[in-house]
């Protein structure tokens, strides 16, 4: 796996088109996005990923923030890769500091950036649900997330299972605004890299059952992680084609 992190890093440096680093750009953009109400195609978000122009001809009209949102997502991702180092004197582990940026970078520039109540990069300041279940209310969310961060980070080893049930986590105390479910998808990727697990991507086409997953997550755990270990699967079979079989 850290050759697999080293192998994602050499093609983002080298800007090469038509690997596994470009998959994955553009799949996670696209499909935590389409997740949560894009109007971007798939074929539309690619474009954006090697050209960074928008001429979609004749194509339906999408709204700028979905553009916009697309572009951050790649910025992010370059984030998480390089936040992922495997030089053991790098603390790497996952903290409020990091999720804030994530949250920073996905968001600016964007409409909701123009709100001076939103606070880009930061903690949610109005109380929001989720599926109509209630979250953790602003007053909460920095206790609430460093206790969170505190208890999974003392684990001695995180196994495929503790980064979703922190996932699942993580979004019941909804600790920003808008922005959530594709900050939580990073750090679901990044945390399976970083614990030298095959990551994954949560694609559009499951989403009622990753959906289903998080909200029966208290009462049974099987959805969401068969959901997550069917998407595993699908990356896993990416790595093997792009990495010639030599990462397991």
């Amino acid at each position: 796996m850290n050759n697999l992190l080293s192998y994602l890093k050499e093609e983002k440096d080298a800007k090469r088109k038509g690997g596994l680093y470009h998959k994955t750009q553009v799949s996670l953009a696209y499909n935590s996005n389409r997740i949560e109400g894009s109007k971007l195609t798939e074929e539309q978000t690619r474009y954006i990923f090697e050209t960074r122009t928008i001429g979609f001809k004749e194509q339906e009209a999408v709204p700028v923030d979905d553009i916009i949102e697309t572009s951050n997502h790649f910025a992010a991702f370059d984030y998480l890769l390089d936040t992922v180092d495997t030089d053991s004197t790098v603390d790497t582990a996952l903290s409020n500091g990091i999720i804030k940026e994530f949250h920073r970078i996905l968001k600016t520039s964007t409409s909701d950036a123009a709100k001076k109540w939103f606070k880009v990069g930061e903690w949610k300041t109005q109380p929001n649900e989720v599926d109509g279940a209630e979250t953790s209310l602003p007053q909460n969310v920095e206790t609430d997330m460093s206790q969170l961060n505190m208890r999974y980070n003392s684990l001695s080893e995180i196994t495929f299972e503790n980064i979703v049930e922190y996932h699942y986590r993580f979004e019941k105390i909804h600790p920003f605004q808008d922005g959530n479910g594709r900050v939580g998808r990073l750090i679901l990727f990044r945390e399976c890299l970083r614990n030298g697990i095959i990551p994954f991507i949560i694609d559009n086409e499951h989403k009622q059952f990753y959906y289903r997953g998080l909200k029966e997550f208290a009462n049974m755990k099987g959805y969401l992680i068969d959901t997550c270990l069917s998407a595993q699967d699908t990356y896993g079979e990416w790595v093997r084609y792009f990495y010639a079989g030599s990462v397991n």
